[in-house]
């Protein structure tokens, strides 16, 4: 039987920041060996940078830009900063971890200060041709986080696809 703990409440900032940095770090570590296998393999890194699941979805590049848009986009809103824009440029396994360790500190950045209590924040995001309102709570858990981890879990797979060796493990990173 583990410790009793406290009838404790999750808070938005534990729910978002460690969840999220979490998240990249692990990616970044899945990406260096996706690049070390690339070397070993002797295989042209732009194959798995280009590569995708299925011909209407994007490639890796595109899925870990997505990835840190909503990330930061999610933890940015929440906080009430602004938001860094990032060119989708990264085009290289060093530009895509570039952009992973930019986005690492920015969520890092925010503090509980600024995200807790955005449980009922009105946020609004602009799609093209619409407009989507959410609430902090649900914005967080039903929108941010499960677009992250979608598009991790689809650069994961990508990469898995084309015989990378890396396992849920990696994925989940260490406990």
């Amino acid at each position: 039987m583990g410790a009793k703990r406290g009838n404790m409440s999750l808070s938005m900032y534990q729910a978002s920041v460690p969840v999220l940095a979490r998240a990249f770090k692990n990616l970044a570590a899945i990406l260096t060996k996706a690049e070390a296998d690339a070397t070993a393999r002797k295989i042209d890194p732009s194959v798995f940078l280009t590569a995708r699941l299925a011909p209407d979805m994007h490639p890796l590049t595109r899925q870990i830009q997505i990835a840190s848009d909503a990330a930061k986009g999610g933890v940015g809103r929440l906080a009430g900063v602004d938001v860094p824009s990032f060119p989708d440029t990264e085009a290289t396994f060093a530009e895509l971890q570039a952009r992973i360790a930019k986005t690492i500190a920015f969520i890092e950045s925010a503090t509980p200060a600024q995200i807790d209590g955005s449980e009922e924040k009105n946020v609004t995001l602009k799609m093209p041709g619409r407009e989507i309102s959410f609430v902090g709570q649900a914005f967080l858990l039903g929108f941010t986080l499960p677009n992250v981890f979608f598009h991790i879990t689809t650069a994961y797979a990508i990469l898995r696809h084309n015989g990378v060796p890396i396992g849920k493990a990696d994925f989940l990173g260490g406990a």
